[in-house]
């Protein structure tokens, strides 16, 4: 996804409409607009009513329409998004948001479901919104008099787009709802770590079908769905893995002491802080002004200055004051969440009275996982190396 902008809250789930709708809802109109011949004929064979195409042609109306329609596929994709949502709130699941975006929509779980039942009936309540959207539309086509021929052509579109989305979205590859079905199913037989590696395997093969279909099609957007599903479904499989050999594993368990990495003072000169990284051979130091950590320095908040101003000026001039912390408990999976979620290589770990006893970096974490890697899960080659290989570079 691109950027973000939160635009209200529903249910107590924050909304978000992404920077991309600016391209997508465009193109959609436009497609739309141009196709109204095409769309008519197919709707004539697939609901009934016969739609006068004359009467759709004039002026603007075609792009009215076409922008009515895209409008009105976007609102179904939230209420898809929103059925996901409930549902999960109904099992005790926090939603973090929903988003509108490029591809459609994305509710985002702060947990992910773990028991069977609760991920079916959360992944299947999508599609069957969708499908009950498409219900609605099609009773109101049934109902709207065949003069009103522009209401008749975008509840027809919306009716068969609706029920083809929730059709779509049962194909069994991540992270449509027909993967999370999938592997709630093979969750029954097995763990879930073993279950999601299965679906992946299966969800790639589909992708790669779906990508031959569009480029056989010359349907760029296919081949564009194609690629997002097998790379979600790649980042699905290492997350699970990720998240199976840090389970039950504490910040506190892997984290660096307070009284084992190493510190600066604010009033340190820039000139001698460099001394201190090549000596230490670390990125990044904690600040301590007495017994107080007032910030972070990296090696990154030296891009902007010269080395002439290095020899004028001290770390508390170029330090990071915004300090991001985790609390010692948490667990080391929400860490390297955070870790992704704030673009940081390093949190402050705190205790219960929000002191900080410790320092956790990437590198600590991708240690711990080389080890308990090899404890827990011997997991496969390549869903280990891949976050590894990511979190070096």
């Amino acid at each position: 996804m691109f950027r973000s902008y939160r635009v209200g809250t529903l249910f107590g789930i924050p909304l978000k409409l992404d920077i991309s709708l600016l391209i997508v809802l465009p193109f959609f109109t436009a497609v739309i607009g141009a196709q109204i011949d095409q769309i008519v004929e197919l709707l004539d064979g697939v609901i009934g009513p016969t739609i006068d195409t004359d009467a759709l042609s004039g002026g603007l109306l075609p792009w009215i329409l076409g922008l009515a329609a895209a409008l009105g596929l976007f609102v179904g994709v939230f209420l898809h998004e929103l059925g996901h949502s409930l549902v999960a709130m109904r099992y005790g699941y926090e939603i973090d948001s929903i988003t509108l975006w490029l591809l459609g929509g994305l509710a985002q779980f702060t947990e992910q479901p773990r028991q069977w039942s609760h991920e079916f009936l959360i992944a299947i309540a999508g599609p069957v919104v969708s499908v009950a959207v498409g219900i609605v539309c099609y009773i109101g086509v049934l109902l709207i008099p065949e003069s009103f021929d522009s209401v008749l052509f975008v509840l027809g579109y919306l009716a068969v787009l609706n029920v083809f989305l929730a059709v779509f979205n049962m194909i069994p590859a991540f992270p449509l709802d027909g993967g999370r079905v999938l592997r709630s199913i093979l969750t029954r037989s097995s763990s879930f770590t073993k279950a999601t590696e299965r679906a992946v395997r299966i969800g790639k093969i589909f992708a790669v079908a779906l990508g031959l279909l569009g480029l056989l099609t010359f349907n760029i957007f296919l081949v564009i769905i194609a690629f997002f599903i097998y790379m979600a479904g790649s980042a699905e499989g290492r997350h699970t893995v990720i998240a199976s050999v840090f389970e039950d594993v504490r910040v506190k368990e892997v984290m660096t002491p307070k009284d084992r990495f190493q510190t600066v003072s604010p009033e340190l000169p820039l000139d001698e802080f460099l001394n201190t990284v090549m000596n230490h051979r670390h990125s990044g130091y904690p600040v301590v002004e007495g017994n107080r950590v007032v910030g972070i320095v990296t090696m990154s908040d030296f891009k902007e200055v010269s080395p002439d101003e290095r020899q004028k000026k001290r770390v508390a001039d170029v330090m990071t004051q915004d300090l991001k912390t985790i609390s010692a408990d948490e667990s080391a999976m929400e860490a390297f969440t955070e870790l992704s979620r704030q673009s940081v290589g390093r949190l402050l770990v705190t205790n219960d009275r929000n002191e900080v006893v410790g320092l956790l970096t990437r590198t600590d974490l991708i240690r711990a996982f080389e080890i308990l890697q090899q404890r827990k899960l011997q997991p496969s080659s390549e869903a280990i190396q891949v976050p590894l290989e990511q979190q070096q570079r």
